[in-house]
């Protein structure tokens, strides 16, 4: 496997007071056979997140043909899970209906924020996306006492499929609360409601790391997954500890191996990827494989993409 990076492709501009930094979380629907619909996150100045889209050609993502100018959910209403942000995370089609499943923020005192999952539904006649009620379809719980973020959903075999990331703890290094998180798999019969008993799939390598955004593609029969992995430690400084690029395989989307060392694409000297790769959205479209992704700053550079070889 080799990945041939095309580059940073979008970065915010700053136009709005809701967009005023990052472009993180590349999350990508396939329109028609013409168009990749690119959804993000953005911040306000309150580091608020929202979720607006860029449209660009699918002969060639690094032509931007249209770009939204609002963000496509609001807040939450105060005391919700969503009440500090809003993140795409996944989206699929079923049906004539689109799911698209976000990222709720709240902020906390004891530990820097509490995260759960939401669904939004588009139905055929609408334009836009609501809200599938105001509380998460997937928050703590017995299994889940901490947090959990990043859903990656893929309908097969008359069954929906979640992988996402799953705290498992917070540790205190250098005086600032981090996160532990690894990459735990759910069940459905409908998109909406969900078994999650715990059960890893991305296991960690070592007890100072965290993994997180999985994206997963079918093909011959077998689950491959991209995802991004770091340290607890020093990982906004030392780019050896910092998120990079991490890849597995499994025959049944529960038990995975890691693969990492077959990823195919490795952080460059120099340029806007050179710190950091992270938050992988793979997509198979026409014969080939894209990658989009975040680079340096957790997506303050931008988005850009590569080409599977």
């Amino acid at each position: 496997m080799k990945w041939e990076s095309k580059g940073i492709i979008f970065s915010n501009n700053q136009q709005y007071n809701w967009n005023k930094t990052h472009a993180q979380i590349p999350t990508v629907d396939i329109i028609g056979a013409d168009i990749f619909r690119v959804y993000y996150s953005t911040r306000d100045d309150q580091n608020r997140s929202y979720t607006s889209y860029f449209d660009v050609s699918a002969t060639n993502p690094s032509q931007i043909i249209y770009e939204h100018d609002s963000y496509i959910l609001p807040l939450g209403e105060s005391g919700a899970f969503d009440d500090c942000g809003v993140m795409p995370s996944s989206i699929l089609s079923k049906g004539d209906d689109k799911y698209f499943y976000y990222i709720g923020w709240n902020v906390r005192n004891t530990i820097p924020y509490y995260l759960s999952i939401g669904l939004a539904i588009q139905e055929e006649s609408e334009s836009s996306f609501r809200k599938f009620g105001n509380g998460p379809v997937l928050g703590r719980n017995l299994y889940e006492p901490y947090l959990c973020s990043t859903p990656f959903v893929l309908y097969d075999d008359s069954k929906w499929h979640m992988w996402y990331m799953s705290g498992t703890g917070f540790e205190t290094i250098y005086d600032r609360i981090e996160p532990l998180y690894d990459i735990k798999y759910a069940y459905s019969c409908d998109g909406i409601h969900w078994e999650a008993k715990g059960q890893a799939a991305i296991k960690y390598k070592h007890n100072k790391e965290s993994i997180c955004r999985p994206c997963v593609i079918k093909e011959d029969g077998i689950f491959k997954m991209w995802y991004t992995y770091r340290s607890i430690i020093n990982y906004r400084t030392d780019k050896l500890k910092s998120y990079r690029i991490g890849y597995a395989e499994s025959r049944d989307g529960i038990d995975w191996t890691r693969l990492d060392e077959a990823v195919g694409i490795n952080i460059p000297d120099e340029g806007w990827d050179s710190q950091m790769q992270a938050y992988p959205y793979v997509i198979a479209h026409n014969n080939r494989k894209y990658m989009f992704y975040n680079g340096n700053g957790f997506g303050q550079s931008g988005i850009g993409y590569a080409i599977l070889s």
